[in-house]
């Protein structure tokens, strides 16, 4: 019963990491799980990661307010999982804002109107264009995805072609007013609301939040006294992590890495399969073979060209037929991973990099004779020789 309890826990705490946002009709099963182990769960949270879980018969929401993530957070409600934009973004906190105290029905047109009546004291402006239309329909379907909204006559797709369609929609105040931070009620800037949600004062849960949240925290990320204490307690946060998370911690003496050896609690996997995954792959390892440490972005765009035509057979031909488009989405993917730095026009290759370096092994063949094939090191679950001190 205890190790069942356990599991359950874990399967929990999981879910709420990377679902801070869970409605009980969309997970059920998960959903009773989190209202059995309520007390549990938001003990570990608030405790070890300043976290504050609030759960009511509906909805669980977890208010992760201890650190400013580095990337992007919103997905799009798109097959391709990307970010959502900017304009996107600003159209949903306009919409959230015009319906957190109702009604409850409301129609699109209606809906329209008092967004932009919320744009006006913002002091944002909006057109009636076709991109507009689209970012608006994409933010009505986040809240739809979410669980804040439904659609009760007609569909909201039809206004990204047609500015005067309308459709009906049903609006759960209740969960909208669950969704921002309480530190957005506090702040009147956008810097004070950064430096409210960035709680570095707490250090230890600040670093475990660091951990848990990004993909990798580097030496340089943390203050010396921040990294001494880190170090000094390293055993007692690899048991937490694994014990909440089932994470593996790796330990460099250029940072540290929290790995999930399923691969499910990131939202954006890597190494990954299609044009784009493979191009990042080559790029890294071309970019680990030149002398300098840092590359102009001319030096980039010259040797990925070369790796567009040696792998054009392999390659999407619409990303080959637009390689400056092409590599600008390769660099940003690895910004998004941590594995790379821009700084005025050049790149340089951070440390976790070298986890996806191409070497050489060797492998028997059948007939008795050894031949060279190439692999990538890329395994979670290696074992380095001094796992406190090794180079990635």
């Amino acid at each position: 019963m205890v190790e069942r309890d356990a599991e359950a826990l874990q399967m929990a705490a999981r879910h709420l990491l990377q679902n801070p946002f869970t409605c009980r009709e969309q997970h059920p099963d998960t959903f009773a799980i989190i209202r059995k182990h309520e007390q549990d769960l938001d003990r570990w949270f608030t405790q070890r990661l300043g976290y504050r879980l609030h759960v009511s018969s509906f909805t669980a929401r977890l208010f992760k307010t201890t650190i400013v993530p580095h990337r992007p957070i919103l997905l799009a409600p798109t097959s391709s999982r990307r970010a959502m934009g900017q304009r996107e973004c600003t159209l949903l906190s306009l919409i959230l804002a015009a319906v957190a105290a109702g009604p409850r029905v409301i129609s699109l047109r209606d809906l329209i109107d008092r967004v932009r009546t919320a744009a006006a004291d913002a002091d944002v402006t909006l057109s009636n264009e076709p991109v507009e239309r689209r970012a608006f329909v994409v933010a009505l379907k986040w809240m739809i995805q979410a669980g804040m909204a439904t659609e009760l006559h007609e569909y909201i797709d039809r206004y990204e072609q047609d500015a005067e369609a309308d459709a009906v929609l049903e609006i759960d105040p209740d969960r909208v007013g669950l969704l921002p931070l309480p530190a957005l009620g506090r702040a009147e800037t956008a810097d004070a609301l950064l430096d409210r949600t960035d709680r570095r004062a707490m250090m230890r849960q600040w670093i475990r939040a660091q951990l848990v949240e990004n993909t990798v925290v580097y030496r340089s990320d943390l203050a010396e006294h921040e990294w001494s204490e880190l170090r000094r307690r390293i055993g007692e946060e690899v048991d937490m992590l694994d014990q909440m998370f089932d994470l593996r911690v790796e330990t460099r003496a250029e940072g540290v890495a929290a790995i999930d050896p399923t691969g499910q609690l990131s939202d954006r996997s890597f190494p990954s399969t299609g044009t784009l995954g493979h191009a990042a792959l080559m790029f890294i390892d071309w970019m680990m073979t030149q002398s300098a440490i840092e590359i102009t972005i001319i030096e980039a765009q010259s040797a990925f060209a070369v790796m567009a035509e040696e792998h054009r057979r392999h390659w999407s031909k619409s990303k080959t037929a637009q390689l400056s488009a092409f590599l600008n989405e390769v660099i940003a993917l690895l910004l998004d991973l941590r594995l790379l730095t821009v700084n005025n026009e050049t790149l340089t290759l951070l440390p976790a990099a070298a986890r996806y370096k191409l070497v050489t092994t060797v492998e028997d063949r059948q007939d008795g004779q050894d031949h060279a094939a190439s692999a990538r090191i890329d395994d979670a679950d290696r074992e380095p020789d001094d796992p406190q001190g090794s180079l990635w």
